[in-house]
């Protein structure tokens, strides 16, 4: 790997754990715990199409550890753990495709993210009555995921990178 391509990637990772940091200091907009924006998707999802999916896997892991490392719990590492892995298959696979735009890839990492966390919480808790909480998480997953999609296809347009 060249050291351009290293060091693109570690400010991604930065400015993902920025707007992680950035995003839980915003308080709550709505009433329904657990419903944020995902800020630091936007470097996943800028990653994904600048970089590539084996960089944006990277660059999403190695921000979900030191994010929970950092300012999460234990639990908090195996709940966001799962959100990014599923999110991060989804997101490849609809990119992959050549079909979907960078919004709608988006949408499905928020809509997937979410499952992800809500499937965790169900297994680490032993119970399925998390299910009923999902069709809030899936809304607001849709939600964030047009935002964070429109903002990552503006900086893929306007940022150039050759790494």
């Amino acid at each position: 790997m060249k050291t351009k391509k290293i060091t693109v990637m570690a400010l991604t990772v930065a400015l993902a754990m920025i707007l992680s940091f950035v995003e839980s200091q915003i308080p709550a907009f709505v009433a329904i715990p657990g419903v944020k924006m995902g800020l630091a998707n936007i470097a996943v999802v800028f990653a994904l199409y600048k970089l590539g999916w084996k960089e944006a896997i990277l660059i999403s892991l190695i921000r979900v550890f030191l994010v929970s490392l950092l300012f999460g719990t234990g639990a908090s590492l195996f709940y966001s753990m799962a959100g990014a892995v599923l999110s991060l298959l989804g997101m490849i696979g609809l990119k992959a495709t050549r079909q979907f735009s960078s919004v709608a890839v988006s949408v499905a990492g928020g809509v997937l993210h979410n499952v992800g966390q809500i499937g965790m919480a169900c297994l680490l808790l032993e119970t399925d009555v998390l299910r009923y909480y999902l069709p809030f998480l899936v809304l607001s997953g849709i939600l964030a995921g047009v935002v964070i999609g429109v903002i990552a296809a503006v900086m893929v347009k306007r940022i150039r990178l050759e790494v």
